[in-house]
Parts: C-alpha cells; sequence; structure tokens
C-alpha cells in the first residue's frame, strides 16, 4: 500500500499542528489597529479560522478528505495574507511562503 496517497491520522495531525502553530503567529502579526489594512487582515483571520475550524468538525467526523481540503484552504489563506505583507512574519520562509 503507497502511504503517500493516503492520509492518515498522524498526517492530519501533523497539518492541524503546523495550521494551528501558523494561526498563533500571525494573531501576533496583526498590522495595527490605526492601520488600513487591520480590516483585511481582520476578515482573513476569519476565514482562516473558519476554514481550520470546519477542517476541525470533519476530521472529528472522520472525513479526512475534507479535513485536510479545509486545512489546506486555510493555510491558502494564511500564505496569501503573509506574502501580501497583511501578516507581518517577518523574515519566516519556512513555514510561510514569501518569495517574490
Amino acid at each position: 500500500m503507497d502511504l503517500q496517497n493516503i492520509i492518515t491520522k498522524d498526517k492530519i495531525n501533523n497539518y492541524l499542528y503546523r495550521t494551528e502553530e501558523a494561526i498563533s503567529i500571525i494573531k501576533k502579526a496583526m498590522p495595527p489597529k490605526r492601520s488600513l489594512l487591520y480590516d483585511v487582515a481582520e476578515d482573513y483571520l476569519n476565514m482562516i479560522e473558519c476554514y481550520f475550524n470546519d477542517a476541525n468538525t470533519f476530521i472529528e467526523k472522520g472525513d479526512y478528505i475534507n479535513g485536510f481540503a479545509s486545512l489546506n484552504y486555510a493555510y491558502g489563506w494564511i500564505d496569501a495574507g503573509a506574502r501580501l505583507g497583511i501578516f507581518d512574519v517577518g523574515d519566516d520562509d519556512i513555514r510561510f511562503t514569501l518569495a517574490k
């Protein structure tokens, strides 16, 4: 059996952990409340948290496929926000996609 094509419990837990870690980082990387980007950052964070919560719901039901998909959507929003500079993640190009 080719385990690269299977979403195992260990694999999904790893993605959950990495996404949760990234969310924790970007919550500390929000622009100042007086910034024009603050509202955009809040909107991004809302989308990220909604997809993350959806992922948890799917995973709790044993639906790893939709859970994995939701985690990927959440991380897409995270990376978009980091790459656009909405979230100031410094030079952390390990957890975030920052390349020009």
